[in-house]
């Protein structure tokens, strides 16, 4: 991928409606589909950061791209084009947008963040430490930290607008969307899972954990959103893996590291990052994709 300069919003290059903006990824309204486009910014402890991080949004969006046309044999998607020759009329720079869009299907969320976690670390590990089990699933005494499952585990989220996604055992999911649609998206996402952590893993990459979302287009289910990348998921080296210690995960490690040690109090806007920092996170983005999808 071509450095370019960091690009914080599409809006001025888009003759379409900014329907929503989230911390990275803008929604834009062309009628019968969605342009999503991946800006550069960078969020932590839900803020955004400045500056944002050239070619992030780039590497982002082409790792979904290559995951959703991998994946479209086991599971449709939401996608319809890549082409930036066919929003000539809508993008006024395409050179600068060309890698970092999707045109998408337009689909019916399903408010359920679906989790699938392969080994032991992050989140679950702090719930295995104070209660014995991930999302109401008991587990064996005496797992390690970052230990691979047996089989990987589905623990999904409740997606909450405002504030952070709420952790639910399987059954408060069936309740919530119903036990048929909550059995078929767990089969589905473990099958995605597997797949991709099957790649990885020739590739000299761990997929330690990821999350999907999906929606419905007509009663079928349909995935959406982004797919196996660094913001939706834990790679890890394989010459880095190790139990019981901190892996250093192939994604914005740098800003989390650099934040921790600043003295920041996450509670207030944070100072501008180092130019260190940004290039530094720059290289991971563009490192795990080459990795992965070349």
């Amino acid at each position: 991928m071509n450095k370019t300069v960091a690009l914080d919003t599409a809006a001025p290059y888009i003759k379409a409606p900014l329907i929503y903006k989230g911390k990275v990824r803008e929604l834009y309204d062309l009628g019968e589909h969605y342009l999503i486009v991946v800006t550069d910014r960078i969020s932590a402890f839900d803020y955004v950061l400045k500056p944002a991080v050239p070619d992030k949004g780039n590497a982002l969006n082409m790792l979904s791209r290559f995951w959703f046309e991998q994946t479209a044999s086991i599971q449709p998607n939401h996608v319809v084009h890549a082409d930036i020759e066919k929003l000539a009329g809508i993008v006024t720079e395409p050179e600068l947008l060309k890698n970092r869009f999707l045109v998408t299907r337009k689909a019916q969320r399903i408010d359920i963040e679906c989790v699938v976690r392969g080994y032991i670390t992050g989140g679950g590990w702090r719930q295995y430490q104070q209660t014995g089990m991930i999302n109401g699933i008991p587990l064996p005494a005496g797992i390690r930290k970052n230990e691979r499952f047996a089989e990987p585990l589905f623990t999904p989220a409740a997606k909450n607008d405002v504030g952070h996604d709420e952790d639910i055992p399987f059954e408060r999911m069936k309740e919530l969307i119903g036990a048929e649609l909550a059995e078929d998206l767990r089969a589905k996402s473990l099958k995605l899972y597997q797949f991709a952590h099957d790649y990885c893993e020739k590739r000299g990459i761990i997929l330690a954990d990821t999350k999907f979302e999906f929606g419905l287009i007509d009663g079928q289910v349909i995935l959406i959103d982004e797919l196996f990348t660094p913001d939706s998921s834990r790679f890890w080296a394989k010459e880095n893996y190790a139990l019981d210690t901190e892996i250093d995960s192939m994604d914005k490690e740098p800003v989390r590291t650099y934040l921790a040690s600043s003295g920041w109090d996450k509670n207030s806007e944070p100072d501008p990052l180092p130019a260190s920092v940004v290039e530094a996170t720059s290289q991971r983005y563009n490192d795990i994709f080459q990795r992965l999808a070349k």
